[in-house]
C-alpha cells in the first residue's frame, strides 16, 4: 500500500537556521504519538547554511492533513512563521522501503 509523503526545504531567514530545526525538531517530538506518521526527520547541509530539510511519510495525504489542524502543530507553526525566508514543498507517493 502507497504512503503519502513529503520532502519540505524550508530557507530560513539568515541566522535563524539553529532556532527553526529546533522547532522542528520539537514537531517531531510531538508526533512521536501519532501512529499515522511513519516518518519526520528533520535534516540539514553544511552548503546551505540557512536551510532545513523535512522528510515526512504519513499513512495517507488525509492524516497529514489532518495533523496540520492540530493545536501542537498550529502552535509550532505560529513560532516558525518569522524564522522562515521561504518553503519549498515536492509531494511524494512513497511505495516502500526500509521504514516503510
Amino acid at each position: 500500500m502507497s504512503k503519502y509523503g513529503m520532502n519540505v526545504k524550508f530557507t530560513a531567514v539568515p541566522g535563524e537556521r539553529n532556532n527553526l530545526a529546533q522547532i522542528l525538531l520539537n514537531a517531531a517530538d510531538s508526533l512521536q504519538t501519532v501512529p499515522e506518521c511513519l516518518i519526520y526527520a528533520i535534516h540539514v547541509t553544511e552548503n546551505e547554511p540557512d536551510t532545513v530539510w523535512v522528510t515526512e511519510v504519513w499513512s495517507s495525504k488525509v492524516a497529514h492533513d489532518a495533523s496540520l489542524q492540530q493545536e501542537d502543530t498550529q502552535a509550532a507553526i505560529g513560532r516558525a512563521k518569522s524564522l522562515i525566508a521561504g518553503i519549498e514543498a515536492v509531494q511524494l507517493t512513497s511505495l516502500g522501503g526500509k521504514g516503510l
